[in-house]
């Protein structure tokens, strides 16, 4: 049996690649992505090259980042940008293939075996979807090509950026095993620190061990990183369809200032609940239940949910129960600095009608129609195209 060919497409430094599309003063200018100290989000969430060569790092605080590069631009980010520059990306694999797996927002499996389009094999491959990427999107990618998805994954950080790395049975020990073992996926600090205890720092070294030895350490958890480090893994790329399936669908947010009024609460409901509902459509769910989380300003958390008798997929339904759930947990008045709306117990689309907790059997077919007709818009101009009147202008942070 032939290696399958599978490639791992990552794409360079992507949130702060976007940004620089629309801030091209930027450009030649160490610059990150980071939440504002003022929202309680300061942290960097992403940088680009000169950041980083400047020792800039995703997740440290941002004055901690200022300190080592006195000079770096801070931008905020633009999450639903990303969304859309996600959807374009992945547009062009699947036009190599029809076998594309989302692992993130700026990184996808892509399976070519068998497929016509090998021409000259994965690398030829690889290198025509960077120049796609480079020329429709004007952002660049890295590709690491091998015969499993582990390996692609880490070949895919070999050569950034912009780069192609091609792993195979005859070069991996030689590309691979010098790497740290935290390279490896599934590998945290908590793993890192017991391999290291045991005198394993590189992925050869873990690919040595026996597999009694990996599962006494870490159990079933061990042998999964022995098959991973040793080239074992056959885990298949799957295709849209084949993903998983989802257990639950929530949105939340930290807000730029704590919710007070109803009017504060009804909006930041409103704008979780649609971002909700339109990915419980995307993915053609309902769900038969609605949970919602409240922290306060002391980090205190609650969580409360209600079911339905009927399931649904539209925001106002979610939205009306999501309101409800609070107003029958929580005394209006009373700070909250974040919201999470989870949609949970989910079934198929096709089954059951539109309900909420009030529903007195009222058709629901026109909201349906109202809500689909602005899904329509936003996969065609971006999800930015149509906004909630309420939401210009406000000063709690969110960004529709």
């Amino acid at each position: 049996m032939r290696d399958r060919v599978i490639l791992h497409v990552d794409m360079d430094g992507f949130y702060a690649a976007v940004e620089s599309l629309s801030h091209p003063e930027v450009l030649g200018r160490p610059m990150a992505v980071a939440g504002d100290p003022e929202n309680r989000r300061g942290i960097i969430l992403a940088k680009n090259q000169l950041a980083k060569q400047a020792g800039v790092k995703t997740a440290e605080p941002i004055w901690q980042a200022v300190q080592k590069c006195p000079g770096l631009i801070l931008l905020p980010p633009h999450h639903r940008l990303y969304a859309e520059y996600c959807e374009l990306a992945n547009a062009v694999y699947e036009r190599f293939t029809g076998r594309v797996e989302r692992a993130g927002v700026d990184e996808s499996y892509l399976d070519i075996t068998g497929t016509s389009k090998p021409r000259g094999g994965g690398r030829a491959v690889a290198d025509e979807i960077r120049n796609a990427i480079r020329t429709e999107l004007k952002l660049t990618v890295s590709v690491g090509v091998s015969f499993c998805k582990v390996f692609a994954k880490l070949g895919s950080d070999l050569n950034k950026p912009d780069g192609t790395s091609v792993i195979t049975r005859d070069n991996y020990r030689e590309l691979l095993y010098p790497l740290p073992v935290r390279a490896l996926m599934f590998v945290g600090k908590t793993t890192e620190k017991k391999l290291n205890a045991v005198g394993v720092y590189t992925l050869g070294q873990l690919a040595a061990m026996s597999e009694e030895a990996m599962n006494a350490l870490l159990g079933k958890h061990g042998l999964l990183l022995y098959r991973y480090a040793n080239g074992l893994d056959d885990e298949p790329v799957l295709c849209a369809g084949e993903q998983e399936d989802i257990k639950s669908v929530g949105n939340g947010m930290t807000f730029r200032r704590d919710l007070v009024s109803r009017e504060d609460v009804r909006l930041g409901l409103r704008v979780l609940s649609e971002s909700v509902a339109y990915r419980l459509r995307k993915h053609q769910k309902k769900c038969y239940g609605v949970q919602l989380s409240i922290k306060d300003p002391e980090l205190k958390v609650i969580d409360r949910q209600a079911q339905l008798q009927n399931p649904t997929n539209l925001a106002k339904s979610i939205f009306e129960t999501a309101m409800a759930i609070l107003e029958r947990s929580w005394k209006i008045g009373k700070p909250i600095r974040l919201l999470t709306v989870t949609a949970i117990s989910l079934t198929d689309e096709s089954d059951g009608g539109q309900m909420t907790l009030f529903d007195d059997g009222a058709d629901t077919s026109r909201q349906e129609a109202l809500e689909r007709s602005l899904d329509m818009l936003k996969r065609r101009y971006g999800k930015s195209v149509v906004k909630p009147a309420a939401v210009l202008k406000n000063d709690l942070g969110i960004d529709e």
